[in-house]
C-alpha cells in the first residue's frame, strides 16, 4: 500500500501574517490574483494619517458659535472703553450720506473717483458699514462724537474666505495706494495718504492704517486725518473708523480696538460682556 502523500497547502496566510510585521511587505497580501494588494492599500492609509498628523497646522482659534444679532450688539463698545471724551451718538449710519464736522461736509469730501480700485475701495468704506464687504451674518453698529471727531465701531460676521481677502487687501493699502488723487465732486481734486497703523496685539488677524485726505471744502483749505482698523476672530470681525479734522487719537483707536476685541472674545465663548467701569479703559 502506498503512503499517501502530504497534502502542502500554500502557505498564503503565514506569509501574510509575516508580512504583517513589516509596512512594505504588506503588498504580498492580495484580494486575489489579478486584484489590487489590500494590505498596500492599509499601508498606505497608515502612512498617510502619519504625514497628515505630523504636517497639519493647528487652528489658532476655533470658529466658535454663529454670531447672533443680540451677541453683536452685546460686542459694542460704549463710550466708557474709550480714551477722553467720547458720546454716543443715534444715527451713526447716516455718517456715509451726511456728517457735517464744523463747516466741513465730510460725506461731500469724501465723494470723488479714484483711477485705482483698490484705492477707490477704501475711500467708498469709509464712514460706511462695508470696510470688510458685505456681512453675511449678523451686524451691530455704533458711533461717538468728540468735539469735530467721529468713532465708527462695528462687529459682523463674515464669510470666511471673503473675510480673509478683505483683511490681505487693507494689508496690502500702505503700498498699493500710498498716495493717489481723488477728483469729481463739490471739492476739487484731493491728495489722499495711506500709512499703516500699529495696533494692539490681539485678534487673530488685525490691520491698521491712517487715511489723511487734504483738499478744500466750501474755499478753504482742510484735512481729514481718519484711523481705520480691523480685527478678525475666527469668522467675525470688529471695524474701525476714527478720526477728524483735528487728527486721529490713535489712543482712542487703540482703547476701541483693545477694549473690543476683549468683548467679542466674551460673546464668542457664551458669556456677557461685564459694562467697562467708568474712566477705566
Amino acid at each position: 500500500m502506498t503512503t499517501p502523500r502530504p497534502i502542502v497547502r500554500p502557505s498564503r496566510a503565514l506569509a501574510c501574517a509575516l508580512a504583517a510585521g513589516t509596512l512594505l511587505a504588506t503588498a504580498a497580501c492580495s484580494d486575489g490574483e489579478t486584484g489590487a494588494p489590500s494590505g498596500s492599500r492599509t499601508a498606505s492609509t497608515v502612512a498617510e494619517r502619519g504625514v497628515a498628523a505630523q504636517t497639519a497646522s493647528p487652528t489658532s482659534t476655533s470658529t466658535g458659535p454663529e454670531l447672533t444679532e443680540r451677541g453683536a450688539r452685546q460686542a459694542l463698545i460704549t463710550s466708557e472703553d474709550l480714551e477722553d471724551n467720547w458720546t454716543q451718538v443715534d444715527n451713526p449710519r447716516e455718517w456715509r450720506d451726511s456728517l457735517l464736522v464744523g463747516d466741513v461736509d465730510v460725506a461731500a469730501f469724501l465723494n470723488g473717483k479714484s483711477d485705482a480700485s483698490e484705492c477707490q475701495r477704501l475711500v467708498d468704506a469709509l464712514y460706511d458699514e462695508t470696510l470688510l464687504g458685505t456681512p453675511s451674518g449678523a451686524s451691530a453698529l455704533n458711533g461717538f462724537q468728540d468735539g469735530e471727531s467721529r468713532l465708527l465701531y462695528q462687529v459682523a460676521a463674515y464669510d470666511k474666505a471673503d473675510l480673509d481677502d478683505s483683511m490681505q487687501w487693507l494689508k496690502s493699502l500702505p503700498d498699493t495706494c500710498d498716495q493717489f488723487t481723488l477728483t469729481g465732486g463739490d471739492s476739487g481734486d484731493r491728495t489722499v495718504q495711506v500709512i499703516g497703523l500699529k495696533l494692539p496685539d490681539t485678534g487673530d488677524a488685525r490691520q491698521g492704517l491712517t487715511v489723511t485726505v487734504k483738499g478744500n471744502s466750501n474755499g478753504d483749505p482742510a484735512t481729514l486725518t481718519l484711523d481705520v482698523a480691523a480685527v478678525r476672530l475666527g469668522t467675525d470681525a470688529i471695524t474701525v473708523t476714527n478720526g477728524g479734522l483735528d487728527g486721529a487719537s490713535h489712543d482712542s483707536t487703540s482703547a476701541a480696538v483693545g477694549n473690543g476685541t476683549e468683548r467679542l472674545k466674551e460673546v464668542r465663548a457664551g458669556r456677557t460682556p461685564q459694562p467697562t467701569p467708568s474712566g477705566v479703559s
